[in-house]
C-alpha cells in the first residue's frame, strides 16, 4: 500500500508465538522477534554482541494458524510486514504507544538451519451459482461450427444471440 513503512526483520524468536482468536473466530498470533547485531572488535580480534531490539509483531488469518505450528522460542526468522503504531490511554488516562509490525510473510532463516516445506490444504468453499445464471451450466466445450455453408452460417457467421 501506498505510505506504509515496509519493514523487513531478521531475528530469533523470544517466545512461542501467542495464537487467539478474535470475537468473530478470526485467528491471530502474537510474537516477539529479537534482532541483535554483532561487530567485529579489531583490538580483541572477536565478534562481539550489540544492544538487541525487540519487534513486537502480529500475524493473521491462515498465517497465524501456520506459524504457531511450525515456528517456536529462538527459532531464527526473517519476518516482512508493514510497520504501524499502536496508541491507547490507560486507566489512569495516560498516553501510550508502541512499534508492531503487521506481518505479511514469514519465513525460516536457513542460514544456521535446515528446513523441510510441507504444504497446508485449503478447503475449497462450495460455488454456489444464481438459479437464474445462464452460464453456470453451460458446456466448456465449443459447438461445433454447422456444415451445410448456407447462408448466415459457418465459421464466419455471427453469433445467434
Amino acid at each position: 500500500m501506498r505510505n506504509e513503512l515496509a519493514l523487513t526483520v531478521i531475528g530469533n524468536l523470544v517466545d512461542d508465538p501467542e495464537l487467539r482468536f478474535t470475537a468473530a473466530g478470526v485467528p491471530v498470533a502474537r510474537f516477539t522477534v529479537a534482532s541483535t547485531p554483532r561487530t567485529f572488535d579489531r583490538e580483541t580480534n572477536a565478534w562481539r554482541d550489540g544492544e538487541p531490539t525487540f519487534m513486537d509483531c502480529s500475524a493473521w488469518r491462515q498465517l497465524a494458524e501456520n506459524l504457531a505450528g511450525s515456528v517456536s522460542k529462538g527459532a531464527r526468522v526473517v519476518v516482512a510486514g508493514r510497520l504501524r503504531t499502536d496508541r491507547w490511554e490507560t486507566p489512569e488516562g495516560e498516553k501510550r504507544s508502541r512499534m508492531v509490525l503487521d506481518v505479511d510473510d514469514v519465513g525460516a532463516s536457513m542460514t544456521f538451519a535446515t528446513v523441510t516445506i510441507t504444504r497446508t490444504t485449503r478447503p475449497i468453499p462450495p460455488r454456489e451459482t444464481a438459479p437464474d445464471d445462464p452460464w453456470a451450466t453451460a458446456s466448456p466445450v465449443r459447438p461445433a461450427a454447422p456444415v451445410d455453408g448456407g447462408e448466415g452460417e459457418g465459421p464466419s457467421a455471427e453469433p445467434p444471440f
